[in-house]
């Protein structure tokens, strides 16, 4: 038995991606997807965040890697702030997210513009006061004042290519998306 594997550039299929976007331009409707997660407490500032599916392409979805749909995220504080450190902090998570959702436009974009990666790494630092989180100063913000991404591509590419990509990442990014002109969050208790 032979078996036919589709071409990839990037380890995207490129075919598919564009498939998809033609998909979604003559059925709007198929592009309204809702994510989910499942967070609960274990402990002090130690968290379990689970990924039970999500809604997409007109249909309910389990993720197909159990590495995926099974995945458990632990979230806590050092202990330097009143955590066991069993896992990064909700605001890493955060700033992980924004890189993971950057660098994986990246290599979309690429594919999808024909340039071949060799390797991308992404880091993201987020600056913060803690006098904000604490309730020592109301003048100073409990998020973030400033994060910076910076990338470091290897492609064969030149670098005005390699930033064109890297701002079309930025561009198309859902989680830079929210972060920048914000979502508005329902925060609710649920009846017992």
């Amino acid at each position: 038995m032979s078996v036919t594997t589709r071409p990839t550039r990037n380890g995207v299929d490129t075919a598919t991606l564009f498939a998809t976007i033609d998909a979604v331009r003559q059925q709007p409707e198929a592009a309204r997807f809702r994510f989910r997660t499942q967070t609960e407490w274990v402990s002090g500032t130690h968290s379990r965040g689970r990924f039970p599916g999500f809604f997409g392409a007109g249909q309910e979805h389990v993720h197909a890697s159990p590495g995926a749909g099974d995945a458990v995220i632990d979230a806590d504080h050092p202990a330097v702030l009143v955590g066991t450190d069993t896992g990064p902090t909700p605001a890493e998570l955060l700033l992980n997210a924004l890189g993971a959702c950057l660098t994986a436009g990246l290599g979309n974009i690429a594919a999808a513009r024909g340039v071949d990666l060799h390797g991308v790494s992404c880091r993201v630092e987020g600056d913060i006061d803690l006098r904000g989180i604490l309730g020592i100063d109301p003048e100073v913000r409990n998020g973030f004042s400033a994060i910076t991404v910076t990338f470091d591509v290897s492609a064969d590419a030149d670098p005005a290519t390699i930033a064109a990509l890297v701002d079309q990442s930025r561009a198309r990014s859902a989680v830079f998306d929210v972060l920048t002109n914000g979502t508005q969050v329902d925060v609710r208790v649920a009846a017992r």
